[in-house]
């Protein structure tokens, strides 16, 4: 079967653990390639670039990421330092890197670079989400021109949100899929 987009998941600080719904979306499809990083719990944002550009450029079919907390900022970094076969961005509780709350043990992730990133992405926000705040993922979502989803009151849309496979994310990629002008596989959304 020949897809239109791969499909690389982007976990953030921690990785995803199993009852993460990217965990889940990886499992049940075996065209989604997990980013693997060095070092998940003390992230340096000049570790994990390389690795996500390495990805991105392993093949000229462009990608759709799914990021999730700091690996979206991880893409608006990437957005804003290279260039490559990316059709387009799933973006899921954008962590506030640069407020005063966020926890110690990232480096490099802020500032946030704040600008188009140069191709589709839908912002996907929880309006409880510790976090960021409603009003700073809407502010992320317009500074990267990208469209802005509220998922509902989630917590942080991780693990402990208890998300399964998630449809509403699912309906979202099929979503950004059209926007980007791709298709999914079969059984993807």
């Amino acid at each position: 079967m020949t897809l239109d987009a791969r499909i690389l998941i982007l976990p953030g600080r921690g990785s995803s653990g199993s009852d993460h719904w990217q965990s889940h979306w990886e499992a049940a499809n075996p065209h989604y390639l997990r980013v693997q990083q060095d070092e998940w719990d003390s992230p340096v944002l000049d570790a994990w670039l390389p690795r996500l550009n390495a990805a991105i450029q392993a093949e000229a079919v462009p990608a759709l990421l799914v990021a999730h907390s700091l690996s979206v900022s991880l893409v608006a970094h990437w957005a804003s330092r290279y260039s490559g076969p990316v059709a387009g961005a799933l973006l899921v509780a954008p962590s506030d890197v640069e407020a005063p709350s966020y926890p110690a043990g990232t480096s490099g992730f802020a500032p946030l670079p704040l600008r188009p990133l140069g191709f589709p992405a839908i912002v996907v926000a929880s309006t409880d989400d510790p976090r960021v705040s409603v009003e700073r993922a809407r502010q992320f979502a317009d500074a990267w021109g990208a469209r802005f989803v509220l998922a509902g009151a989630y917590g942080h849309l991780g693990s402990a949100s208890r998300l399964e496979d998630w449809p509403f994310g699912q309906l979202r990629l099929a979503e950004l899929a059209k926007l980007a002008g791709v298709t999914l596989p079969v059984n993807a959304a």
